[in-house]
């Protein structure tokens, strides 16, 4: 009886936390409800998994076979979104050409089903990655795609977070496990790993961020402090299961991006360029360094990790001398399928499905030729985000901090994955939302006249009347 009143308490509370979050002056569409929904799965588990109609440990041939219930679910979701881009289809031909290297990438992906030996099962986990790429336009194709990005990583949020700690603490058969054969504690929550909750924490915890971190400098009346509040709530919910999870990989990222967001929102950093691409190079050379070189071994340690990486770099030798085309790879994720999958899991207890180094999955799945075309995805995908952050500092700090975790994460977990939700908002980020002829020209006119406008006042009410009319309207730079 406990646990049921526990569960409509949190209940109520998730409702609290979406009145507090609303803002009546921004407007979204209903479709941003389909990303959300989509994210939520892929972020937690599928619904035959929640139905408990999935065997708890599938086989390698029932991996291959997969669920018709979730793959019905999928379709649906990916027919309902497309059917929402066809209305929009304007801004998404615009957002589609502006983004060559990705749309490039998504088209090699789907042309290496020919070579897998699975070409059924590539074709059906590529129709799902192409379906993440549905729920990113819609997001950057909403009116107002600045409130569409805001709203949908606290939606996210709301519906992750709280419910993650009531399962573990009131549902311990649900939230919690056991790791096989060590018997170590494991938490969960809503997923079905301890790394995919450390994921959601971070993705959630990050998005609290910003938001409280833009709001702070922006100040907020009576009326405007309900965000501020919800948003405290789920950072602090977020550190929470951080504790519970111990994926060092996604708190680490998740600490790296924060200290960026603040460093960015800084006027000295934002006005030199130069300065923005040294940071971001030390960072990642402080990275690689750590994960691959010697210089790394005691500040492993220190974090709790061995030298191994938990049996990571074990496994990357392990795969790289599997017999495998180099140049093209073995298709799209298709090199843990059969027997393939079958020899790993004979070999190491853990029954990895993944190779946790997402650059050495896309050389597994794509070879060579892949890893090319997604370095073009991230040296596009950079510059867009330096851009963004020149343009629009509140909204470009996020964006350059979130790239930079990606781009951290990848090397320890695999995330550029078709249903993941990290792969989806780093797509996110790396995209920008087509600009309205018509918003754009009203405000580069702005811009002009600003000096004009403002040079009758007096010197002390100059800076901030002309800071309010230079700014970009809602919408013009996204996240």
């Amino acid at each position: 009886m406990f646990s049921q009143t526990a569960t409509v308490a949190f209940a109520l509370g998730i409702l609290v936390l979406f009145v507090l979050d609303r803002d009546r002056k921004v407007r979204t569409s209903l479709a941003l409800w389909i990303p959300v929904v989509w994210l939520w799965i892929g972020g937690s588990r599928t619904v035959s998994q929640w139905l408990q109609m999935a065997p708890t440990t599938l086989s390698a041939d029932q991996i291959l076979e997969g669920s018709p219930l979730d793959r019905n679910i999928v379709m649906g979701l990916t027919a309902v979104g497309v059917c929402v881009l066809l209305r929009r289809g304007q801004r998404v031909a615009t957002l589609l050409r502006a983004h060559g290297a990705i749309l490039l990438f998504f088209l090699y992906c789907g042309a290496s089903v020919i070579w897998s030996d699975y070409p059924l099962v590539a074709f059906k986990r590529w129709i799902k990655a192409c379906g993440d790429l549905v729920m990113v336009l819609i997001v950057l194709t909403d009116p107002d795609p600045s409130a569409a990005v805001k709203r949908l990583l606290a939606r996210l949020g709301f519906l992750l977070i709280p419910p993650s700690i009531l399962i573990i603490k009131y549902y311990p058969e649900l939230g919690r496990g056991y790791e096989n054969f060590t018997w170590a504690p494991v938490f969960t929550g809503v997923t079905l790993g301890k790394n995919l909750l450390g994921m959601i924490c971070m993705i959630c915890g990050l998005g609290a961020v910003w938001r409280l971190l833009h709001g702070v400098r922006e100040g907020a009346d009576t009326r405007g402090r309900g965000p501020l509040i919800a948003q405290s709530c789920l950072l602090g919910m977020a550190l929470w299961l951080f504790w519970y999870a111990r994926s060092m990989t996604a708190l680490l990222c998740f600490l790296l991006a924060t200290v960026l967001i603040a460093a960015t929102r800084l006027h000295a950093v934002v006005r030199t360029p130069s300065l923005v691409h040294l940071v971001v190079a030390a960072v990642l050379s402080l990275s690689v360094s750590i994960v691959f070189l010697d210089f790394g071994s005691s500040a492993l340690g220190t974090f709790g990790r061995d030298e191994t990486l938990t049996g990571r770099t074990e496994l990357w030798r392990a795969v790289l001398a599997v017999p495998n085309d180099v140049l093209f790879g073995s298709g799209f994720e298709s090199f843990w399928l059969g027997e393939r999958l079958e020899y790993f899991w004979s070999r190491y207890w853990w029954r990895p499905n993944e190779a946790h180094n997402g650059y050495l999955e896309i050389f597994l799945n794509l070879g060579w030729t892949g890893v090319a075309l997604f370095g073009l995805v991230l040296v596009s995908g950079y510059r867009k985000v330096v851009n963004a952050l020149q343009r629009d500092p509140a909204h470009g700090s996020f964006r350059l901090a979130f790239f930079v975790a990606m781009v951290v994460y990848n090397l320890t977990e695999a995330a550029v994955r078709g249903f993941q939700p990290l792969w989806i908002l780093f797509l996110l980020t790396m995209m920008d939302a087509p600009r309205s002829r018509k918003v754009a020209s009203s405000a580069a006119w702005r811009y002009r006249h600003a000096d004009r406008s403002v040079g009758q006042l007096a010197p002390s009410e100059r800076l901030l009347t002309r800071r309010s009319l230079t700014r970009p309207p809602e919408g013009i730079a996204t996240p």
